[in-house]
C-alpha cells in the first residue's frame, strides 16, 4: 500500500510507473477522483463543525446572559440553526466516511511502484535475462519429461492422486516422496547452518487480515483456498441445544470463516510481525520456512496440464527478510544468492531473470525470477522468485522499527522474501537433469546423505 500523502504529491510520476504496470488509465483517474470527493467531503463536514462551534459560542454566551441581547423568537432561531447545521455535519461526515472508504479501496488496489531500472514491458517476453550458470548436460539418448521418468520408476503418481484430489495433485511413492524430503532437509539446514535464517514452522492457515497484509487480498481472492464449515450454524445449535459448551462452539465456528489456506510461507511469516514496532538492532531479521502451498490456479486453466509443474498443492521453502531501508537491496542481492547457491549445489544450470514491469507480481518493487533447465522439456521453468517489496507490504501490516536515537519516529522496515526453493520444481529438475539411458536417476551428491547413502533411483520390482 501506498503513502497517501506520496502519491497525491507525486502524481505526475506515480501515474506512468502505474501505467507501465498495467493499471488502466481509467481506474487511475477513478482513483484521483475519488481522493478529491474524499477531501471535499471532509472539507464539508470540517467547515459545518466550525460553523456549529462559532455558533455554540454565541449560544454560551446567551445563556449566561439572557434576555439582553436578543427576544425569544432570535433565540429561538439561533437553536434551530444549531440543530441544522448538526444534521448537516452528520450528513456531511457520513458521506466522507462512505468516500473514505472507496478511496482506501481504491489504494488497496494500486501496485507497487517498480524500481526505476526495471524493464518497461507487458509480458514475460520482455523480461531481462542478467545471468546465466551451468552448463546444459549433453545426453546420448532423448531426454523425457520427468512425468514419464517418475511413472516409469513407480515414483509418481498423477492417476492415484487424481482419484484421491481431482486433477493438479500428486502422490510421491518410495524414493520418490523420500527425494522430496531430503531436498526439504537440505534446504533448511543450508539456510540456518550457513546463510544464518532461523527456521519457523507457521500455521498453514491464515485470516484475511493477513493476507491483506502482503498483497494477496482483495484482488487475488480467486487464486486462493477458502475454508468452508463442515456442519451449519443451524446444525451447531440443534446439536448443542441446551448444553453450556453451545456459546463457544458457535464463535469457535464464526472464527473458522476467516481462515484460508496459505499459498506461500510468505504470507505468516511476514505477517509475523505485523502491528508490531521492533527494535532497530534486529534488523535484518532473516526467516525460513518448509510449508505446503495451496493455490487454485484459477487463471491457468489449461496450463501445464502435464505434470507437477503446476499444483493445487506443493511443497515449498521460503526465505522471508526485514531489513532497514538502505540496507534492503543489499539484502536483495545476498536473499537472491542464496537461493541460487542450492540450485548450484545440486549442479542444476539456471538463468537469472530481472522482470519487467508488466511481470511483476502486484505487491514487489523489483523481481528476480530464478529459472531452473529441463531438458526433458527443452526449456527453461521458473523455481524462484526473489522479490524486494520496499515498504509496501509494511504498510499494509503496518510492520514498523525505531531508528536509534532519542527523538526517532519509527518506520515502515522494507520486506522481502523468495523460494529457496520451490521443492517439487526441484524434485522434476532432478529427475530430467540426472536421468540415465537406462530410465534410472542418478542422486546429486550434496543430497546423497539425506537419501541415507542411496546414489540411484531405479524401477522397484
Amino acid at each position: 500500500m501506498h503513502d497517501t500523502e506520496f502519491l497525491v504529491k507525486n502524481w505526475d510520476v506515480v501515474r506512468p510507473k502505474l501505467l507501465a504496470r498495467g493499471v488502466p488509465d481509467d481506474a487511475l483517474r477513478g482513483f484521483i477522483r475519488t481522493y478529491n470527493e474524499r477531501r471535499a467531503a471532509l472539507t464539508d463536514a470540517e467547515r459545518v463543525k466550525a460553523q456549529i462551534n462559532e455558533l455554540s459560542g454565541v449560544i454560551a454566551r446567551l445563556k449566561r446572559h439572557k434576555g439582553e441581547q436578543m427576544s425569544a423568537l432570535d433565540e429561538a432561531a439561533l437553536f434551530a440553526t444549531a440543530a441544522d447545521l448538526k444534521t448537516k455535519v452528520a450528513d456531511f461526515v457520513s458521506k466522507a466516511s462512505d468516500k473514505d472508504k472507496s478511496f482506501q479501496d481504491a489504494r488497496a488496489a494500486l501496485p507497487n511502484l517498480t524500481r526505476d531500472e526495471v524493464p518497461v514491458g507487458t509480458s514475460e517476453a520482455d523480461n531481462k535475462t542478467v545471468k546465466t550458470w551451468g552448463e546444459q548436460k549433453k545426453f546420448d539418448f532423448t531426454p523425457k519429461p520427468h512425468w514419464e521418468i517418475g511413472e516409469s520408476l513407480g515414483i509418481l503418481d498423477l492417476e492415484r492422486a487424481a482419484k484421491l484430489s481431482g486433477a493438479r495433485f500428486a502422490v510421491y511413492m518410495g524414493a520418490g516422496a523420500r527425494l522430496e524430503r531430503a531436498l526439504i532437509n537440505f534446504m533448511l539446514d543450508l539456510h540456518t547452518s550457513k546463510h544464518g535464517y532461523t527456521e519457523v514452522l507457521p500455521p498453514f492457515m491464515v485470516n484475511s487480515k493477513s493476507l491483506f497484509g502482503t498483497g494477496q487480498l482483495p484482488k487475488f481472492a480467486g487464486d486462493l483456498f477458502r475454508c468452508a464449515n463442515a456442519i451449519t450454524e443451524g446444525e451447531l445449535v440443534w446439536n448443542l441445544l441446551s448444553t453450556p459448551e453451545a456459546e463457544a462452539e458457535l464463535q469457535d465456528l464464526a472464527r473458522f470463516n476467516d481462515h484460508w489456506l496459505i499459498p506461500t510461507a510468505e504470507v505468516p511469516v511476514t505477517n509475523l510481525y505485523r502491528d508490531e514496532i521492533l527494535d532497530e538492532a534486529r534488523l535484518p531479521i532473516s526467516l525460513t520456512a518448509y510449508t505446503p502451498c495451496f493455490r487454485a490456479e484459477a487463471g491457468a486453466a489449461g496450463k501445464d496440464t502435464r505434470g507437477i509443474i503446476r499444483q493445487h498443492q506443493f511443497q515449498k521453502v521460503e526465505m522471508v527478510k526485514f531489513t532497514r531501508p538502505e540496507e534492503s537491496d543489499a539484502e536483495h542481492e545476498k536473499l537472491t544468492r542464496n537461493a541460487e547457491e542450492i540450485l548450484e549445489l545440486l549442479d542444476l544450470p539456471y538463468r537469472r531473470g530481472l522482470l519487467c514491469t508488466g511481470d511483476t507480481g502486484f505487491s514487489a518493487a523489483k523481481t528476480y525470477d530464478l529459472e531452473v533447465w529441463l531438458p526433458g522439456q527443452n526449456l527453461y521453468r521458473e523455481i524462484s522468485s526473489c522479490s524486494n517489496f520496499d515498504a509496501f507490504q509494511a504498510r499494509r501490516a503496518n510492520i514498523r522499527f525505531r531508528p536509534s536515537g532519542p527523538k526517532a519516529k519509527p518506520e515502515f522496515v522494507h520486506t522481502l522474501n523468495g523460494s529457496g526453493l520451490a521443492v517439487g520444481r526441484t524434485w522434476l529438475a532432478i529427475l530430467e537433469n540426472y536421468q540415465q539411458a537406462d530410465g534410472s536417476v542418478e542422486i546429486p551428491e550434496a543430497i546423497r546423505p539425506y537419501m541415507g547413502g542411496l546414489d540411484k533411483i531405479v524401477t522397484e520390482s
